[in-house]
């Protein structure tokens, strides 16, 4: 990792390397995401997980199969939701409703939660380096979500590519994730 790029090249990069991934690609590297993250952490019942739910049309993760499985394992599961230009977390179960938001995103209808002790918190991301530095879509919402519940045990990065560029223009307000897992392994940082 000789050379840095910024956030916003390494946001183009590896959004056009994720649209190039079929549909049964983004499936398959979903599923051995999850398994990464299984064999990497020890998930125990009622735990709380937070995940995003994904957005197909920009190929991101699959995580219904995360969550899934996360209800198998009787995980309490809580997924975002944007209010007043902050992601709010609010606990799903296998029937709660969801609608459509300005983003085009799925959230669920439920009410917000307040201080919750998250164990896993599964975010979203274009790139993640060998640091730990995360690239979102650039609207800060994890950032700020992260700084403000200070009980989340692992801020976990889910992506189909593994850390090749080193990110050049790192901010005081990024925060960092604990951990990135592929499809092929799992990053502690």
């Amino acid at each position: 990792m000789d050379f840095k790029l910024t956030k916003k090249e390494l946001r183009i990069i590896y959004k056009q390397k994720r649209m190039a991934l079929s549909q049964d690609e983004v499936n398959f590297l979903s599923q051995k995401i999850l398994e990464q993250f299984i064999l990497q952490f020890n998930l125990i019942e009622n735990q709380k997980i937070n995940i995003f739910l994904s957005i197909e049309k920009l190929n991101e993760i699959n995580t219904r199969i995360f969550i899934n499985y996360f209800f198998d394992k009787k995980v309490r599961i809580f997924v975002p939701k944007i209010q007043n230009e902050k992601l709010l977390s609010i606990e799903i179960f296998p029937d709660s409703q969801f609608e459509v938001n300005r983003w085009g995103i799925r959230e669920p209808t439920g009410e917000a939660v307040q201080d919750v002790d998250f164990d896993y918190v599964l975010t979203p991301l274009l790139y993640c380096d060998s640091k730990g530095n995360r690239i979102g879509y650039g609207k800060g919402f994890y950032d700020s979500f992260f700084s403000e519940n200070l009980k989340v045990r692992n801020k976990i990065g889910v992506n189909f590519f593994n850390p090749e560029q080193a990110v050049a223009d790192v901010f005081s307000s990024d925060v960092s994730l604990d951990a990135l897992v592929t499809p092929s392994q799992v990053f502690i940082f």
